[in-house]
C-alpha cells in the first residue's frame, strides 16, 4: 500500500479507547482512501469483522476504529496540524516534518 511514516504507539494503560494506535501518511486524498480501502478490506477477509470509519468522503484524513486498534491514516500536512504523535507521546519518525 506504501504508506509513508508508520507510527505504532502502545495505548495499553493510558487510555480505554484502544490498545494500539496506527498513525500512516498518504501522498495524497487518493492514497490515503486507496490506503485505508485495503486495511478495511482485508481486515473483513480475516475475519475481524467491520470496523468504524470515518473521513472516507474527503480523504484528508480517515480514522479505522476496529475496537482494541485505532489506525490514522493523513495526508502529510493534516497530520501535521493534528500532531497526534505528541498528543500520545510518541516520536515521529525520523526526517518528519511537522506543521506549525
Amino acid at each position: 500500500m506504501k504508506a509513508e511514516e508508520t507510527v505504532e504507539i502502545d495505548l495499553a494503560g493510558k487510555t480505554s479507547l484502544a490498545d494500539t494506535m496506527i498513525i500512516a501518511s498518504g501522498r495524497s486524498q487518493r492514497h490515503v482512501g486507496s490506503i485505508a480501502d485495503k486495511i478495511i478490506h482485508e481486515m473483513k477477509a480475516k475475519g475481524f469483522g467491520n470496523a468504524r470509519v470515518e473521513g472516507m468522503p474527503a480523504c484528508d484524513w480517515v480514522l479505522i476504529d476496529a475496537g482494541d486498534i485505532l489506525v490514522h491514516i493523513f495526508r502529510p500536512e493534516v497530520r501535521g496540524f493534528y500532531n497526534l504523535e505528541k498528543i500520545w507521546g510518541a516520536d515521529r519518525p525520523a526526517g518528519a516534518l511537522l506543521a506549525g
